[in-house]
């Protein structure tokens, strides 16, 4: 199983969405994330994954590409532009559309922001939850 977390810029939402993959899935998926742009690696994005233990300084910012997708099972757009933008799907590839706010465009002191991305990670953690224990019950199916 391959599954891909596409956002605009695979700084942020989608990144959280892999690293929480990654953790919670193990070796049991295969997990990717890119953007319809590559904007780098969100630093608060970063940090707020540290706190919960997940480690993402790793991970690249990637852009989407036809080859990338084609190798795809599942596909899940994070935001509603990347939904709007994602290429028509192979046939057999899977998507699921996650409308996630941008915690990115945050507003406030430093610490009102911060709030944001930790209610958006927690968020993301709950979904890949979920979609990973669904995903796993298809495939004993």
């Amino acid at each position: 199983m391959k599954l891909l977390f596409l956002c605009t810029g695979n700084a942020c939402r989608s990144q959280m969405a892999e690293g929480w993959a990654h953790a919670l899935a193990g070796e049991t998926i295969n997990v990717y994330s890119a953007g319809i742009e590559a904007h780098g690696l969100n630093p608060r994005a970063v940090s707020v994954m540290q706190e919960a233990g997940v480690d993402i300084s790793r991970q690249e910012s990637t852009r989407l590409s036809e080859d990338m997708l084609g190798q795809m099972d599942y596909v899940v757009t994070v935001c509603g532009h990347a939904d709007e933008r994602c290429p028509i799907l192979p046939p057999g590839v899977r998507k699921e559309h996650w409308p996630l706010p941008d915690p990115a465009k945050a507003e406030g002191t430093e610490d009102d922001i911060m709030q944001v991305f930790r209610r958006s990670r927690d968020d993301i953690k709950q979904r890949t939850q979920a979609l990973i224990e669904r995903l796993l019950k298809e495939s004993a199916a």
